[in-house]
């Protein structure tokens, strides 16, 4: 058998905390085949980036401690080398792909010279400037010419449209995909022998994800890489790895083939990060989440889960009868949103986006409507537009028997007592100078529901409780909370005016699997104790058909197909439904069939 081409032994990794180290990596073995795919899989926190980071050398040295026996890469031993040393071995023998490309690119600089920039770095021995003249020559310096015609080159390698022209565009000026082509062009300009990947494809679409994923395999078949894939969805493990290492709690709980791991998982976490991924083939009331797993509730594996969770056909027909035999609750007829497009000294209007384009849905009192599409195709538009947050331009929105489009002021207001939103990042959606307990409070005070601050310090706190927080944490700051319970805290606020309406826009995509079950699973349970109706945007087929009754597909601003969930996934109809369900990552290894 041949040797590895990345060896590590015994790494471990500690971090300083108020002047004592906190040891974060464990001690952990991995190794890494010449042309194979290593998925390290884990949720957040589990230490996956953080051994790639201690690989590369990229963590702050003064607050972080790495030691280990042994980080070889083709048998040489990079564990002691410098900053001097380790520059010459990353980009060009060891590459990373960062999660977000929006901030690994640099926003002042085109994106051609960023790549340019890291062949320069390694092949012409001297960094280049932008505005400057290159003046290296002879022999192992590449020109601004030569490296304008490798990136380019590179550019259609990794499936760039218009290359040419993306050499000279800035990051914003490119979409999520296509900013994580540039980031992946930039991985492989030295043709690294190997290749990290860190949660390259989490943020994208289904059918982007594909792309990339196939992209990925397809260059790693051609320069015989190997590669890290960083992620915490077994599905999209699936779909690019050759072995797979589970970490929890910067441990390796198992590791083994893609087929020994997903077929059969013995370890209970690694069973849980399966479980709580939402099945394609079959309907649960809720899904099983990782400490159920690792408390041993599901001992009995699938069929004990089938069991005492799975939705019988009889118990599905007599939901949706009952759902649809009320009238509908929110009626929306030929809605239109569409943003102008201006040029000239005069603003002259040459053209329109149309985000939403005709767009005409009923939703029932009770109902979950799914809306899925890619990104673009007009669904946060259209939530929006419902809400009046963005200001329709042709079309009706009938709300209870009440013309949305018609109301203002205080009639607005009084509107949207029953009706809001939670946003997609939870981040960005809360305050970091107010406490949780004040911003859930907020709405409650902007709408008049209560000026006594001891009750309105009681509903806040009862609130807490119902979506799994704690009372105590009333007084605690956004910072100080993980994704997962800041996306519990901005269901509270959109709850604390018992609204009868709730849109869910993406609000668990940034989230992983394990607390993604969690989110929804109690999203369900708030829907049934408060009868709440829920419009649920999101470009995750798995979760829209775990949680909708009926699905809408929006494509270019408009429905293409609308039908009952089970049914529209089961028999797609339209051409770019059944695009979007193939693309979903792993299906063969849902839980079911595992």
């Amino acid at each position: 058998m041949s040797e590895p081409l990345l060896t590590i032994r015994n790494l471990k990794v500690a971090f300083k905390h108020e002047n004592q180290w906190l040891e974060a990596i464990h001690g952990i073995d991995l190794d890494v085949m010449a042309g194979r795919t290593l998925g390290l899989v884990g949720e957040s926190g589990s230490g996956k980036s953080v051994s790639s980071l201690a690989v590369m050398h990229l963590l702050n040295e003064r607050v972080s401690r790495i030691k280990a026996d042994s980080i070889c890469i083709e048998g040489e031993e990079i564990k002691g080398y410098s900053e001097s040393q380790m520059a010459e071995v990353r980009g060009k023998r060891i590459a990373m792909i960062f999660q977000e490309p929006m901030t690994s690119l640099n926003p002042v600089y085109k994106c051609g010279f960023q790549v340019s920039e890291m062949i320069m770095q390694h092949e012409g021995r001297k960094a280049l400037r932008p505005f400057d003249e290159l003046r290296a020559q002879g022999p192992g310096f590449v020109g601004k010419k030569e490296a304008k015609e490798r990136v380019i080159e590179l550019f259609k390698q990794v499936m760039l449209p218009r290359p040419e022209a993306i050499y000279d565009s800035y990051p914003h000026e490119l979409s999520g995909g296509q900013k994580q082509r540039v980031m992946i062009a930039m991985a492989i300009a030295c043709n690294p022998q190997l290749l990290i990947a860190d949660e390259p494809t989490t943020a994208l679409d289904v059918t982007v994800q594909l792309e990339i994923l196939k992209l990925l395999r397809k260059l790693q078949n051609e320069t015989g890489m190997g590669m890290i894939f960083i992620t915490h969805d077994l599905g999209v493990v699936a779909e690019i790895a050759d072995d797979v290492a589970v970490m929890h709690n910067g441990e390796i709980l198992e590791r083994g083939t893609v087929q020994e791991i997903l077929n059969h998982p013995q370890h209970p976490y690694t069973q849980g990060l399966l479980a709580c991924r939402p099945p394609m083939d079959v309907r649960l009331k809720r899904l099983p989440i990782v400490k159920e797993f690792l408390d041993g509730q599901w001992q009995g594996g699938k069929a004990q889960i089938l069991h005492d969770l799975q939705i019988t056909e009889e118990e599905r027909k007599a939901h949706l009868e009952q759902l649809y035999s009320k009238q509908p609750l929110l009626k929306v007829e030929h809605l239109q949103t569409w943003y102008p497009l201006r040029k000239g000294v005069f603003n002259h209007v040459y053209g329109h986006v149309k985000a939403v384009d005709d767009v005409t849905i009923d939703v029932y009192e009770g109902e979950t409507l799914g809306l899925v599409g890619e990104s673009g195709c007009g669904k946060t538009t259209l939530g929006r537009s419902i809400l009046r947050l963005a200001e329709p331009t042709g079309g009706k929105v009938w709300f209870d028997g009440i013309e949305v489009t018609a109301l203002k002021g205080q009639a607005l207001r009084d509107f949207r007592k029953q009706a809001q939103i939670v946003f997609q990042d939870p981040y960005s959606s809360l305050n970091p100078r107010i406490t949780i307990g004040e911003a859930i409070a907020e709405p409650m005070c902007v709408h008049g529901f209560e000026k006594s601050h001891a009750k309105l310090r009681n509903i806040v706190c009862d609130l807490l409780e119902q979506v799994g927080l704690k009372a105590e944490h009333y007084d605690r700051y956004p910072h100080e909370f993980s994704g997962g319970q800041r996306q519990r805290i901005c269901i509270a606020r959109a709850l604390a005016v018992n609204p009868r309406l709730v849109i869910c826009d993406e609000s668990v995509s940034a989230l992983d699997v394990s607390v993604q079950a969690q989110v929804l699973n109690l999203l369900n349970r708030l829907k049934a104790e408060r009868n709440l109706t829920y419009i649920f945007i999101s470009h995750d087929l798995s979760v829209v058909r775990f949680m909708s009754d009926r699905v809408v597909v929006m494509y270019n601003g408009k429905p293409v197909e609308t039908n009952e969930a089970d049914a529209l996934f089961e028999h797609p109809l339209n051409a770019y439904t059944k695009k979007l369900i193939d693309a979903l990552p792993g299906r063969e290894h849902h839980f079911s069939n595992t």
